[in-house]
């Protein structure tokens, strides 16, 4: 069922004014700061292009904010859409939020103020419950928590009617519901790979700090779970100059290393926006990274989000990929689309490879 209309109308208010803190007033609003990366933060609107944003109608970066509509209606949503989480907005400008579903569309409108608002949003498959409480802090802004139950997937859009833009400074997003993959004490949930006896060199094991070391390879460390729709999200740190790793998912059971790969290999040619061997936040063989985030030697956070057949990555919050795979359907994924669940793995590429990971994490989706 759609929820009930007021539980709606917080939910346009929440996620489309403009949800933000009073950092987000700051001259750059869209940037992450180093405890933001950590928690799991990501950029939805990176504050230089229209990049991971479907539009109809008009939409143009200017002076760091993302200016939808003006001279005729436009339609905006991210291509990544996420449901359960905190959000943060800046915003400026008049528009409607349209929450749609299953059981049709719901649209509500927006002042024209500029508002700094902090959302916490639950939306998960159900019944008709909802709850929501606000509260107004002594700087001025507005706290919200929310809560919507629904029967199955929904998404959000913003409508900018004609005659006055929508501006959006700054859009930021962290997901709830994460579960650890991994403890910081042991293995449990994982095991070595040993389908290839020849691929079995990479040394994994758990440091004195709580982290997951792999060291030498070939090797692979799988998930006992297996999972399909879900965002993952990992610190990783390599140590070495130009190491090459990768995060396997949706793999064949009992094979070695065949699913979708989201890169490790922080090298570039040139400049950042020329990666070497596609990039950290690649999806390996299938498109490249925009634009090398990461450094060696550094800790950096990767976010992977994979909804049926469209997946993206994000490095440091910013995002690397937008990828739909238009292949037809196919078992193996080297071969076409492959939307059934399959374990993670984290690969032991060769015998320079020397990783950290930490805070593995994921977050299953559910109602497709």
């Amino acid at each position: 069922m759609i929820p009930e209309p007021h539980v709606i109308r917080l939910l346009a208010l929440l996620v489309c004014l403009g949800l933000a803190s009073p950092a987000f007033a700051e001259e750059k609003p869209n940037t992450l700061t180093a405890k933001e990366v950590a928690e799991g933060w990501i950029l939805l609107f990176d504050g230089e292009t229209t990049f991971g944003w479907s539009v109809d109608g008009e939409a143009v970066v200017k002076d760091g904010a993302l200016v939808l509509g003006g001279t005729k209606k436009t339609v905006a949503k991210p291509t990544t859409q996420f449901f359960a989480g905190d959000f943060k907005m800046e915003s400026t400008g008049s528009a409607s939020l349209v929450y749609s579903g299953r059981m049709g569309a719901t649209s509500f409108g927006l002042g024209a103020n500029r508002t700094l608002l902090d959302l916490e949003l639950r939306v998960r498959p159900g019944g008709s419950s909802t709850s929501n409480m606000s509260t107004v802090g002594p700087d001025k802004t507005l706290q919200v928590k929310a809560e919507v139950e629904t029967d199955g997937p929904a998404k959000l859009s913003l409508e900018v009617p004609a005659g006055s833009p929508f501006i959006i400074r700054s859009l930021k997003f962290k997901p709830h519901g994460a579960k650890p993959l991994f403890n910081g004490k042991d293995l449990a949930g994982w095991k070595v790979t040993q389908t290839d006896p020849k691929r079995t060199a990479t040394k994994f094991e758990v440091t004195k700090d709580g982290e997951l070391s792999a060291r030498n390879g070939p090797g692979d460390l799988h998930t006992e779970q297996a999972f399909d729709d879900f965002v993952l999200q990992l610190e990783c740190k390599t140590l070495g100059k130009g190491l090459n790793s990768g995060v396997f998912f949706r793999c064949i059971p009992d094979q070695y290393q065949n699913g979708y790969e989201a890169q490790i290999q922080n090298a570039y040619l040139g400049d950042r926006t020329k990666p070497l061997d596609y990039g950290t936040g690649a999806i390996y063989r299938r498109i490249a990274a925009r634009k090398v985030v990461a450094d060696d030697n550094e800790w950096f956070t990767l976010t992977l989000a994979a909804q049926g057949p469209h997946i993206a990555t994000w490095v440091n919050g910013y995002q690397t990929v937008d990828w739909t795979d238009e292949r037809k359907a196919n078992d193996n994924p080297r071969q076409g689309l492959r939307l059934a669940k399959g374990h993670l793995s984290i690969q032991g590429h060769d015998p320079t490879t020397d990783l950290l990971f930490r805070n593995i994490r994921i977050v299953e989706l559910k109602g497709k």
